[in-house]
């Protein structure tokens, strides 16, 4: 096989511009094929886990994550055994000067500022800016992709306005934190004080002394479990019945109000691969049938039906892998793009071409390759040397 290897790259080399436009062709087909393979995994194996999202839990309303907690819950879950740090949290959802300006769109979280750094002990920040964000009510903390994209300097003047809640949030920016440990994707989010929130709330809010969530860290991974059931087990019988949950798996919960995404991905990866099976058979069709004289000649020279056979079939896999290659670069700009898109749902900021998934869609690439070539190479190997040289095509 490997000696006709010269012969193999001169036959797909053979027509230059048919090959071209079947690289082309299959190279579109695997870039999509490539992102979707991406998307399916983060999506539904929840891509790679950080050691701080291993350790955390999110507490919410058993029923529903729009029905809110009593604030009081908090007292009981610190005592629970293995909780090593916990800290309310409510998504604000305000608008920052012109809603309609997607740079505008970013997390906004009202939590416990001298609770945020325990649960979130990844978060690199100065300590005189963690001090200042601690003691000052007004004061707010944004990540570093979020105060770069926006030109956010400290002591910036940050005025959070929401209709729904309602408040309006006079905030100064007192730190900038980074996420060493974050997965790959820009981490847009603002954190402020819960207290200055809820006393800015009217006294006949709904909202007053309610939460969404609680997000807890656990002492140690072995603890995540039991700590889970402990503290659904204390509220099991309350009002407010809770479920809690690990963080990657409270994000991937998100993927459920899509309706059977998992069946849908798994249609779209079948077809484009059906697709690009019947263009390239097509394709490895005619050149085969171009070239059956000149195969005849090849088995007068000593060329055995196996020899025949790989060559056609080595042919088709080179140009399949060509073409996965180059759809795989593709896919790989791609991700980079959906990441980097604050317009894109959060559980998509893991979006990457892992190493596995550049192996599956190589794989997948050169199984096209080989069944596209597979019946037209055995006929070739198969047609006699007197019937090869008489055909005229």
């Amino acid at each position: 096989m490997f000696r006709d290897l010269p012969l193999v790259v001169k036959s797909a080399l053979r027509n230059r511009r048919r090959s071209g436009l079947t690289v082309a062709s299959i190279a579109v087909s695997f870039c999509l094929l490539g992102v979707l393979t991406a998307m399916y995994r983060v999506l539904f194996y929840g891509g790679d886990t950080t050691p701080g999202q291993a350790l955390r839990l999110i507490t919410h309303h058993k029923v529903s994550l729009t029905q809110d907690l009593p604030v009081a819950y908090e007292r009981k879950i610190e005592q629970v055994p293995g909780v090593k740090a916990v800290t309310r949290l409510r998504w604000f959802g305000g608008t920052y000067k012109d809603p309609g300006d997607p740079r505008n769109r970013f997390g906004q979280f009202a939590i416990e500022p001298s609770q945020l750094f325990r649960v979130h002990p990844e978060f690199k920040i100065p300590e005189e800016q963690k001090v200042a964000f601690q003691k000052e009510k007004t004061a707010c903390v944004a990540s570093q992709p979020l105060a770069a994209k926006l030109g956010w300097k400290l002591g910036e003047r940050i005025t959070l306005v929401n209709d729904n809640i309602p408040a309006t949030l006079e905030l100064k920016l007192e730190g900038i934190f980074e996420d060493p440990g974050q997965i790959p994707g820009p981490n847009m989010i603002v954190y402020f004080n819960w207290d200055y929130l809820n006393d800015s709330l009217p006294a006949s809010s709904d909202f007053r002394s309610m939460i969404q969530q609680f997000h807890l860290e656990a002492s140690s991974k072995d603890e995540v479990p039991r700590v889970a059931e402990a503290i659904d087990a204390s509220f099991e019988n309350s009002p407010y019945p809770t479920e809690t949950e690990s963080e990657q798996a409270f994000q991937l919960s998100f993927v459920s109000f899509l309706g059977n995404l998992k069946l849908f991905l798994a249609a779209i990866c079948g077809a484009v691969t059906f697709t690009v099976l019947l263009v390239s058979a097509n394709t490895l069709s005619m050149s085969v049938r171009e070239r059956i004289r000149e195969i005849g000649v090849l088995k007068t020279l000593g060329f055995t039906r196996s020899a025949i056979l790989g060559i056609i079939l080595g042919e088709a896999g080179l140009i399949a892998l060509a073409g996965g290659a180059i759809g795989c670069i593709l896919a790989a700009g791609l991700c980079t793009l959906v990441r980097q898109n604050p317009g894109f749902a959060f559980f998509l900021k893991a979006l990457s071409l892992t190493p596995a998934v550049v192996a599956l869609n190589m794989t997948a690439a050169l199984l096209v390759g080989c069944l596209s070539a597979l019946v037209p190479a055995l006929r070739a190997a198969r047609t006699p040397i007197t019937a090869s040289l008489r055909y005229t095509g």
